[in-house]
């Protein structure tokens, strides 16, 4: 009889750390599809952490319930940022509370030059990125600053994407897919802008099909499977450990 592994002594180690970012027995639904049951995971300032698993899991549906989207809906659990209540939050209140999504589709925005989509994102008076300091983490974006974003190659329009979250001075950034039809060059990039980024002490969650990527990048790593957690520990176990990734994540 095969007997299928059983990693649950790894879910939610950290779960009882003190943590910056907190999601507590988080339950999401759309509709009536119960999508996320009962997740409990913690994300320490300045860290990556990895959010996998297979399709369908639940990973993105995490993110956007995360950011306070509506969608799904949230039903029951906390989330905790920094002290500050994300789970009686609106989405514009989260994002103001310093939580900044970059969606799979970026969400640029047609008709408006590079500087434009970021002035429009950019709190005033900017704190801590101005579009100076933006610029020379993403010298590309300088060199076409006049250009309509929506024209930019993928690669740079995930670069204004996450330099756009950067304008709002945010405290944890949620990528959602970064890697997605891009070339592993523009991937290189990517990863080198955001370990810059983790030095400037901004926590970052990554949902990604990359999983060998993304771990390889992040310091944690959470593993989904049908809307709960398996596995919450280092992302270097995950990649020393071929019976967990073959049952959850296909690697």
């Amino acid at each position: 009889m095969n007997v299928k592994p059983d990693f649950s002594k790894h879910a939610n180690q950290a779960a009882t750390a003190p943590a910056f970012l907190s999601v507590w027995d988080m339950h999401a639904y759309y509709g009536e599809s119960y999508i996320v049951q009962g997740v409990t995971f913690n994300v320490h300032e300045g860290e990556i952490l990895a959010l996998l698993g297979r399709n369908g899991a639940g990973k993105t549906s995490t993110l956007r319930a995360i950011a306070r989207l509506g969608d799904p809906e949230v039903r029951k659990g906390e989330i905790w940022l920094d002290h500050q209540p994300l789970h009686k939050m609106a989405s514009h209140q989260a994002s103001q509370a310093g939580l900044g999504l970059v969606p799979e589709d970026r969400r640029i925005i047609a008709g408006l030059t590079v500087e434009e989509n970021l002035k429009l994102a950019q709190i005033a008076p900017p704190v801590g990125w101005s579009l100076d300091r933006v610029y020379d983490l993403f010298p590309r974006l300088r060199e076409r600053r006049a250009q309509e974003g929506v024209t930019l190659s993928g690669g740079e329009q995930q670069m204004l994407a996450i330099a756009r979250a950067l304008c709002r001075d945010i405290k944890v950034l949620l990528l959602d897919e970064p890697y997605e039809g891009l070339a592993p060059v523009i991937v290189d990039e990517i990863e080198k802008t955001l370990r810059i980024i983790k030095e400037q002490g901004i926590t970052t969650i990554l949902v990604e099909q990359n999983a060998v990527r993304a771990l390889q990048l992040a310091d944690r790593a959470v593993i989904l499977d049908t809307g709960g957690i398996v596995f919450d520990g280092t992302a270097a176990e995950v990649l020393e450990n071929k019976e967990l990734r073959e049952e959850y994540l296909a690697i």
